[in-house]
């Protein structure tokens, strides 16, 4: 399988503060990376080189077999970017909106035309077709961009926190659409927020941390070099903390970590191991509402490779988008 998105020692700098630190990517035909990082660890950065929206400051990346340095424009004619806002006109119809973009991209009349239908009615929004989109939900202003992002048919999909502010029942249809995508043929880089999206629908996961890749791998391999299980325990009373954190730490093989008032101590045993725990907490008095024994996240991944939780980063193309529109051709 061919790679068609390739980036080998990508570098960026900011003054003093390094953005992209010799980053490789490759990403085989047909298939979905994940771009995973804590918020400043040069996600932003990378997609914006490889959508030509910004030069490295060396090191080389080409998509679809076109430079994104020495031939901007020829990227710009084989991908498709989808940011973390909707880039839609709301004063616009959904019809309107996807018929002008495919006049951004030169099409024509009757293809842009002919190529909104087909989207539209791909997307389930051909009943919202002539309403303006400020009449729509926030799941369905979602999946008109990304149908704005397929209007020129290109075999790349960038694909920037695509699902941040949906209900858990659009981003699972969003997820199923993009699952779509790519049995049709195409390619897709996303950021994302959530570890379960990575989880979900990459083939292939890198996470980067201070503009530098710090792991690389499909989720279960990622999960198995974190290893182990984890105690995870709910307490009902956050007076019990310290009590169950102190005793957590005596089983725990890399600490204890705590999210309101749940903590999550790695062990190894099993449960045999959370059994000890249960009645060391029980005998400290320390009451709990939810007690288990689950098998590392990408979050435990995250966490452990980086030190903290994946946090929020801010893309917003709206107008990049529509600039690569414009000269696109």
């Amino acid at each position: 399988m061919n790679d068609i998105i390739e980036a080998h020692g990508l570098t960026k700098r900011y003054d003093d503060v390094v953005a992209l630190n010799g980053l490789d990517l490759a990403v085989p035909e047909g298939t979905i990376l994940a771009l995973l990082g804590p918020n400043g660890a040069g996600k932003t950065t990378a997609v914006s080189i490889l959508t030509t929206l910004l030069d490295p400051d060396s090191g080389a990346a080409t998509v679809a077999g076109a430079d994104v340095v020495a031939s901007p424009g020829e990227v710009r004619k084989r991908i498709g970017l989808s940011g973390q806002y909707a880039a839609v006109d709301e004063h616009l119809t959904g019809f309107e909106n996807l018929d002008m973009i495919g006049r951004l991209y030169h099409l024509g009349a009757r293809r842009s035309k002919t190529r909104a239908r087909v989207l539209l009615e791909r997307f389930d929004l051909v009943d919202a077709a002539n309403r303006p989109v400020k009449t729509y939900s926030g799941g369905m202003r979602r999946r008109l961009d990304l149908a704005g992002a397929l209007v020129a048919e290109a075999p790349v999909l960038f694909l920037d926190e695509p699902t941040t502010g949906l209900d858990p029942r659009s981003r699972t249809e969003l997820w199923a659409m993009i699952r779509d995508l790519v049995k049709r043929g195409t390619t897709l880089l996303l950021t994302t927020q959530y570890m379960e999206e990575a989880d979900q629908l990459a083939d292939d996961i890198v996470v980067i941390d201070h503009g530098r890749e710090i792991a690389h791998g499909t989720a279960d391999e990622l999960k198995t070099m974190v290893g182990g299980q984890r105690i995870e325990v709910s307490l009902q009373s956050e007076a019990n903390m310290k009590d169950a954190q102190r005793v957590l730490a005596r089983f725990s093989i890399d600490g204890v970590y705590l999210e309101d008032r749940t903590l999550t101590a790695p062990i190894s045993g099993g449960t045999r191991t959370l059994a000890e725990a249960l009645r060391s907490l029980d005998s400290e008095g320390v009451e709990l509402t939810d007690a288990g024994l689950r098998r590392p996240t990408l979050d435990d991944v995250f966490l452990s490779l980086t030190g903290h939780v994946a946090e929020y980063e801010k893309l917003d193309t709206t107008d990049n988008e529509l600039e690569l529109m414009k000269e696109a051709s």
